[in-house]
Parts: C-alpha cells; structure tokens; sequence
C-alpha cells in the first residue's frame, strides 16, 4: 500500500522542497532535508527509477528536469516519489511512479501544470485521487482535459521461473492440438513432441538432440504459459500421501467432476467418487502404489486409471511424493558398487535425481543401498 505520495522540486531561490504530498506531514521537513539529494538528483540519476530506504520508510521515484528558457535557472526540476513501509514490496509501482513522471512532464510541457501556483489546489486533488485509486483499485483513469487521460494501473506482480531439475517429468495440461497452434520457435517444436508425460527432462534432451539448458528454458516459457507441469517420474515403487488440499477435494464438485473424467479407464464406464476419494486416502507413509494396486485395493475393478490417479492427484496438490534420500555415513566405507555414485549421497539427492543422472533403475539404487550397511535412506 502507497502511504503517501510526495511531490518535491527545486525552488530557484529555495532549492529543494516538498511542493505537495498526500497525505499531508507524512514525511517531515526534517526527513525531507536529510534525504534530498537523492530525491533532487544530479542530471545522472534523472528520467531513472531511484529508490531509497530511510527513517523506516522507501521512497520510490523519478527524478525529472524539463529545460526551457521560460523558467528561472533555465530549467524546471522535479520528482514525484512513492512513499512505503520499509519492508513493503515496491516492485509493482516502480513502472508507475516512471509513467506518472512522464504524465506530469506532458502536463507541464503543456499545461504549466506543475509550475504555475493557480494550479496548487489542482494538483493537490490530483494527487489524492491517484492515492486513493491506486490503493482501493489498484489503478486510476483520470481526465485532465482534451489533450491528456492519466491511465496508472498497478503491475501485476509475477513469480519467478521455476526451476526444472534433469528428473522432472513435463506434463502438458492443455490440449496437444491447443499447444502446438502456437507459433512456436523450431526447438520448442521439437521438443514438444517429446513431452509425453512420462519422460523426464534429461530423457526429452537426449531423445530430441537439443542441449539440455535449452531444453530447460523451453520448458520453463511454456511453464510460464501455464501450458504445462511438472511432476515427479511415476513408478509403481513409488510411495505418496495425502495433502491438506484432500478436505478441498471432498467439497469441491467441479474438481470432483474433473477428477472423474481424467482418472477414468474409460469413457463409457466412468468410476464413482467415492472409490476415488478412497484410493486417495490410502496413499500414505510406506504404502506404495503397487501395494495399493495389489494388497489393498485394486482400481482397475474401480474403473480407474492409476497412472492418470497419480498424475491428477499430484498436479492438482490432492498428494505429494514421498521422496528418498540416501545418505552415506562414512562415504569411503561404502560399498564398491556405490563408490561411482558417492558423491550423490550426501542427503541432498533422491532417488529420482540420482537415477535419471547415473542412468540406474529405481530397484538397482535401492538394492545397493539396502545391501550397504554405511547408507542410511531418509525419506520426507
């Protein structure tokens, strides 16, 4: 949230000053004087986003100077500047305050808009509106005659790329048909035809010929298109459990409808929710999906797709994948058949990562590990 907004100038007698800020006295003369020669900037810093944290509070703004004969010293300066908490995020203003600096700079290249003291209450009732708008709305239109609208909206604030490991599998979440009537570059093209659901991302690199970063980067913008995700290598030795997100299941009917669809073995004999809910519930510490197939319960009888079970459950947060992390104890008392691979087991690598780097099969790792009384295998 904007606490103030602050309007400040170079006076040609006065030098730097605070011409207007709303609320008022939020920020003291006080505050202002100690802080004013990074508010009054030098030609360097001007027409650049400048940010600066003092006396508990960030100041956002843009410092600009309008030469022209007409004024005192040649040239008018000045800076509008947002005010926050200290620890608030300034980041989806930072394009505003630079668009209000150009605003105002139209305004008074025109208008006079900023310089001439008749306009002082105009602008004062300016700044209050962009205040209160921004803060309720999130944006403000605002109608300052024939030749100018001031159109500020907040930037939506963004999260950063995720991370694609060499072990996660790709999942397309929008139809194949959909996806590929994008006008894609050649290389994402390429490396669609991979995406399958099952591969993992190093598997995709080696079966496409595209170098793995590449592949990573392309993976991450479709990621960022929400036309895909990312899910853990499905195996029956795998082992899962139930989120928080499981009570959200149980009162949301259009996800419970989805569900249904997407875990379906077929399209003509759909299976009940009930039978979902309950193969759900049975995923939990030391179970693993071969066991639920086998001991417990069985859902091809229940008319479900285990694979698709999984695969929504995980992409729809309903279940998690337990992980495994071996961890050698006296890395040079292991086993000389884990020698190759020791430096992966120091906790930080699970099962999934090791595998799809040393190309061993989930049974092998874990029968050496089994066999090696050095490893200790944390699973979280």
């Amino acid at each position: 949230m904007i606490k103030c907004i602050l309007l400040s100038e170079f006076h040609h007698t006065q030098g730097p000053k605070i011409s207007h800020q709303v609320p008022q006295e939020h920020v003291s003369k006080e505050m202002f004087d100690a802080i004013q020669q990074y508010i009054i900037t030098k030609p360097e810093l001007q027409n650049r986003i400048i940010t600066l944290t003092s006396f508990g509070c960030k100041f956002v703004g843009c410092p600009v100077c309008i030469d022209n004969s007409k004024y005192q010293r040649n040239a008018f300066i000045f800076n509008i500047c947002f005010v926050f908490n200290e620890g608030s995020s300034s980041t989806p203003y930072c394009s505003v305050v630079k668009k209000l600096a150009s605003y105002l700079t139209q305004l008074e290249d025109e208008h006079a808009f900023l310089s001439n003291p008749e306009n002082t209450e105009k602008v004062s009732q300016f700044l209050k509106q962009v205040h209160t708008d921004l803060n309720t709305e999130g944006y403000c239109s605002i109608n300052m005659g024939t030749s100018c609208i001031v159109h500020l909206k907040r930037a939506a604030v963004t999260r950063g790329p995720i991370t694609v490991q060499d072990h996660d599998v790709p999942v397309l979440i929008k139809p194949r048909d959909v996806v590929m009537k994008h006008q894609w570059d050649l290389t994402t093209q390429q490396i669609l035809h991979y995406v399958d659901g099952v591969s993992h991302v190093l598997k995709i690199a080696a079966e496409a010929d595209v170098e793995l970063n590449l592949v990573k980067a392309d993976l991450q913008n479709l990621l960022y298109y929400k036309l895909l995700a990312l899910v853990p290598i499905f195996q029956y030795s795998n082992v899962y459990t139930v989120t928080r997100d499981i009570n959200t299941f149980m009162e949301d009917e259009r996800l419970q409808l989805e569900c249904i669809d997407f875990v379906a073995k077929s399209e003509r004999a759909l299976p009940d929710y009930v039978d979902i809910f309950s193969l759900y519930c049975s995923f939990t510490h030391g179970t693993t999906v071969k066991d639920i197939c086998t001991r417990q319960m069985n859902p091809h009888i229940m008319k479900v797709n285990e694979r698709k079970l999984v695969l929504f459950g995980v992409m729809k947060g309903l279940i998690r994948r337990v992980h495994k992390f071996p961890i050698a104890l006296k890395p040079s008392a292991v086993s000389s058949k884990l020698q190759p691979i020791v430096r992966f087991l120091d906790g930080k690598h699970n099962f999934d990562q090791i595998c799809a780097l040393t190309g061993l099969s989930h049974h092998e790792l874990d029968e050496r590990c089994e066999a090696d009384e050095s490893i200790v295998v944390c699973c979280k």
